[in-house]
């Protein structure tokens, strides 16, 4: 053991390698798998993965575009209930986003067959609830 093992530099850099070796984020195992794909389908993948997440920054923009900036509806709660499904629906996004833009990338890797969005029912279901709160409270809007 040296004497520099022991200094701040030394020690600072160990925790950095630990936190570093703990991010998931920085080489997943499976990216050591199977067989690197053609990378024009890679980057097709992170072509859909960045619309995902403007898709999910459109939807908290969204959020609280109507939370600040929409007069109130005559039904009270009615903005900030929008709102929150908006948010929710966002955040959901951007969390699967990453998700499925793995598991894609893991099924090109083994030459299977890409999985099935099944988030895609979930932002749908959102957007229709929110697209029926707003008619309704539009509908019903005093003039």
């Amino acid at each position: 053991m040296d004497a520099d093992s022991d200094s701040p530099s030394a020690t600072h850099a160990a925790g950095a390698r630990r936190f570093r070796d703990r991010l998931a984020l920085q080489r997943a195992d499976w990216r050591t798998q199977g067989t690197d794909p053609d990378y024009r389908y890679s980057l097709a993948n992170e072509r859909t993965f960045l619309a995902w997440i403007r898709t999910a920054l459109s939807l908290i923009a969204a959020a609280v575009a109507v939370v600040q900036l929409i007069p109130p509806f005559r039904l009270p709660g009615s903005r900030t209930f929008l709102g929150a499904v908006l948010a929710t629906a966002g955040l959901a996004c951007a969390a699967a986003s990453y998700a499925r833009w793995s598991a894609n990338e893991q099924a090109m890797r083994h030459r299977r067959s890409l999985p099935m969005a099944r988030g895609l029912i979930w932002l749908s279901g959102a957007l229709v609830v929110v697209g029926v709160a707003v008619l309704l409270l539009v509908l019903f809007a005093p003039k």
